[in-house]
């Protein structure tokens, strides 16, 4: 009775008869605070935060005090859409008392130009501690993956016995099959080679910075640096709006590339994508990834022939809707359809799997693409 009086936040027909004390009480006052305690006959459900500095940050003490760390994240989430709490953060104090997560650094970089230098400061501070989370979490599994997709995806014809690719060993070898001793005898060995140092491949990250596009321009640009660190990978960022903004030379830090972006505005994939064409030198050994909810403000049909040339010409194009934890992202369905159609199939993608992307591209095999009928 207790989780249920919790739960249905104390109006008086819910029936529980549960009154609370102590440190319920406090709990559910600070529930109370952003999501208001009920239905008013005639009236939208209240809330009581205020609008004062001073009480924002008790109640974000409070909320820290009783919850764990994913529900104080998305309590605060809550509190900036449903309340206007946003202005806010433009405060130094307030930056330091709130739990820093993805959705937040979305939100301080859209504000980035309204902030004062003070608060600019205070602000990289808490990026940097997000990024550098974020990097701890991802890098080491994606140098590891893309790696061995590297190492894979140069062969080589006298391999030692572990690098041998026997798919492809027997598929060259079928004409020496012996039925009498139902065996096929490998003329030709085909196996794995070992990326040298050498730049083996060109990725470019083309990044639409729109708002609704926050939680994926912070994880891109992550990403980005990861495989910039990485020198048998020559990496490229590109973040566009309807303007075109090349962060390339900022990728040993992308807390300077998230400052360097400036979410919200329209969106011009095709020029976009003219850059990024424009930027290919060798096509057969590049990777082109557009992170994107394809809502096209620029011209369809050309961003689409675009595309067609970049696939014809030897390019890998691989096309995210998304990069984030977020769910299911709205996006423009006949576009993805169209992408689809040229074969480069437009799909969600989480961080987790994001390495397994970059390394069937680079591998040049079928993507590992989640929910495939819900795609089509």
């Amino acid at each position: 009775m207790r989780r249920w009086r919790l739960v249905l936040g104390g109006d008086g027909a819910e029936g529980t008869g549960c009154v609370l004390g102590g440190r319920d009480a406090a709990m559910d006052g600070a529930l109370a605070s952003l999501y208001g305690g009920g239905e008013k006959k005639g009236r939208e459900r209240s809330a009581g935060l205020g609008a004062s500095a001073p009480s924002v940050a008790r109640w974000l003490g409070d909320i820290r005090t009783y919850f764990p760390s994913s529900v104080v994240q998305v309590m605060q989430r809550d509190a900036i859409d449903r309340l206007g709490l946003s202005a806010l953060l433009l405060e130094p104090e307030m930056l330091e008392a709130v739990e820093a997560d993805v959705h937040l650094v979305g939100t301080l970089l859209s504000l980035n130009k309204a902030m004062h230098e003070t608060t600019k400061e205070t602000a990289r501070a808490v990026v940097r501690k997000v990024v550098e989370d974020l990097e701890k979490r991802l890098a080491t599994r994606t140098r590891a993956t893309l790696t061995g997709a590297l190492d894979r995806s140069a062969r080589v014809s006298r391999p030692r016995h572990h690098d041998i690719d026997w798919n492809r060993t027997i598929a060259a070898n079928l004409k020496n099959y012996l039925p009498e001793y139902r065996t096929i005898v490998p003329e030709r060995l085909i196996g794995y080679g070992r990326a040298a140092q050498s730049v083996k491949k060109d990725v470019i990250l083309c990044i639409d910075q729109s708002g609704s596009m926050a939680a994926s321009v912070v994880y891109a640009s992550v990403f980005g640096a990861v495989l910039a660190s990485m020198r048998s990978i020559s990496t490229r960022l590109v973040v566009f709006d309807t303007n075109i903004v090349d962060l390339t030379d900022q990728l040993d830090d992308p807390v300077d590339v998230l400052f360097g972006t400036q979410l919200g505005g329209g969106t011009d994939i095709n020029r976009a994508l003219a850059y990024c064409q424009s930027q290919i030198t060798r096509p057969a050994d590049t990777v082109v990834v557009l992170i994107s909810d394809l809502y096209e403000g620029g011209i369809r049909n050309e961003m689409l022939k675009r595309v067609a040339a970049m696939k014809a010409s030897g390019v890998q194009f691989v096309t995210l809707l998304a990069l984030s934890d977020e769910g299911a992202p709205a996006y423009d369905r006949e576009h993805a359809a169209a992408l689809g159609a040229l074969d480069a199939p437009a799909f969600a993608c989480t961080p987790d799997l994001f390495p397994d992307v970059m390394a069937a591209a680079i591998e040049r095999r079928p993507l590992p693409i989640p929910d495939m009928h819900t795609h089509r």
